[in-house]
């Protein structure tokens, strides 16, 4: 029999990802990750008629279907929570305490587990019962539900709170100006007014606003896929059909089509526009320094990325599970904004001044912008995208590799 720390070795390959507890009739994708039968179901159901969907643990695609039992590990997970009621848990876990008989049972009227002799006595003989594994994954499947419109809630309400807080800023603004009218009596009157017209046209224009933090951003060659082009100037990036012979260097993504910024953002506030036009998709925001260049990541915050994208027309923020972003207009371009010590990363949509999505975090160690220009199919999406010039950088931001001779030749892509 195996051991109880054995019993924890194989646990993490137990869980199911999607809904973080064992797996129950577990099934295999494409990838070779495993996720319970009704929780991949759900998953496929929620993105529509789509045939080829990610793999919610590595972004791989698989067909809507093309998923199979893995009755081995269905077995494994049954031994495992066999194992986890006889060791170390006390004589009574799981078990009735009147009759020491295993709690297989649900009884609905009472909402309580009981065992088989329980269920012939008179307590619950009339009462509608029912297995106590299908039971739980009722309630798990009802708690999912109850998450959704919460999660979107909670989302709309981070949102507006961010936007109240910069109109908070703004006004402050305002009051700043109208002191200094005050205090400049002396003035001609065409200059106060002056004064006051611009500050409050940065009120009611919070892009113009934001543009107080502007960073110059430019593209870091060495982080660039081999399949992206960049310009000389370092401002634009596009998908290229052809793989480029380029030296090997471990800041290099080899999985994903990425480019990072050159900036390193350390702190303070910093904001910077990306041209996006008619692009069909696309990803954007900021990264940790530190993410996998190499190796099995998804676009979310558990993974150090803070982004979003746009994918057959629809677009999203890159949480845990996607959040759909209502768009009133195509944005032709996007803001982003980052408040490091906040713990705040904002998009707007710069084409009709909208606010987009905010993430909150406690950031630690530099981040970086990121670039994702998306493939090509069929000539659709060939444009590049393109950092749109803006005034200098803030205090907080460095630029890794100052020293020309230290940065790949930029006419390579």
């Amino acid at each position: 029999m195996a051991s109880t720390s054995t019993a924890g070795d194989i646990g993490n390959d137990t869980i199911c990802s999607i809904c973080l507890g064992y797996l129950t009739q577990p099934v295999t994708i494409a990838c070779g990750h495993n996720y319970c039968q009704a929780c991949l179901t759900r998953y496929c159901e929620e993105r529509g008629p789509e045939r080829r969907l990610p793999c919610p643990q590595c972004r791989a695609p698989f067909q809507t279907g093309e998923f199979k039992p893995n009755t081995q590990l269905h077995n494994i997970v049954e031994k495992l929570r066999e194992l986890e009621l006889k060791a170390g848990k006390g004589p009574k876990e799981g078990q009735c305490e009147r009759h020491e008989e295993r709690l297989k049972l649900f009884c609905e009227e009472d909402g309580e587990a009981i065992c088989l002799v329980c269920e012939k006595s008179r307590e619950h003989k009339s009462h509608s019962v029912v297995p106590i594994e299908e039971a739980a994954q009722e309630y798990k499947e009802k708690l999912q539900g109850a998450l959704g419109p919460l999660r979107k809630q909670l989302a709309q309400a981070l949102a507006l709170t961010s936007e109240e807080e910069k109109k908070t800023a703004a006004w402050q603004d305002v009051r700043s100006a109208l002191r200094r009218s005050e205090s400049t009596k002396l003035q001609e009157p065409e200059a106060v007014w002056t004064d006051l017209k611009n500050t409050y046209r940065v009120c009611l224009d919070v892009t113009e606003a934001l543009r107080r933090f502007a960073v110059d951003v430019t593209l870091d060659p060495n982080t660039a896929h081999p399949n992206l082009a960049l310009s000389e100037d370092r401002k634009h990036v596009r998908f290229g059909a052809r793989r480029q012979d380029l030296p090997h260097n471990p800041g290099r993504f080899e999985n994903y089509i990425n480019v990072l910024g050159a900036e390193r953002l350390t702190g303070g506030r910093c904001y910077w526009e990306v041209e996006v036009g008619d692009k069909t998709g696309w990803d954007l925001g900021v990264c940790r320094e530190s993410v996998s260049r190499n190796g099995e990541s998804k676009l979310t915050p558990e993974d150090g990325y803070w982004a979003v994208w746009l994918r057959d027309g629809g677009y999203k923020a890159c949480t845990s599970r996607p959040t759909p972003l209502p768009v009133s207009a195509r944005p032709g371009r996007v803001g982003i904004f980052l408040d490091y010590e906040a713990g705040e990363v904002s998009f707007y949509n710069v084409t009709d001044r909208s606010h987009l999505f905010t993430f909150t975090h406690t950031f630690s160690g530099p981040l970086r912008p990121f670039f994702c220009p998306g493939v090509n199919p069929g000539g659709t999406n060939a444009a590049p995208l393109t950092i749109c010039p803006l005034p200098a950088q803030p205090q907080g931001i460095s630029v890794p590799g100052s020293d020309p001779a230290a940065q790949t030749d930029p006419s390579q892509h």
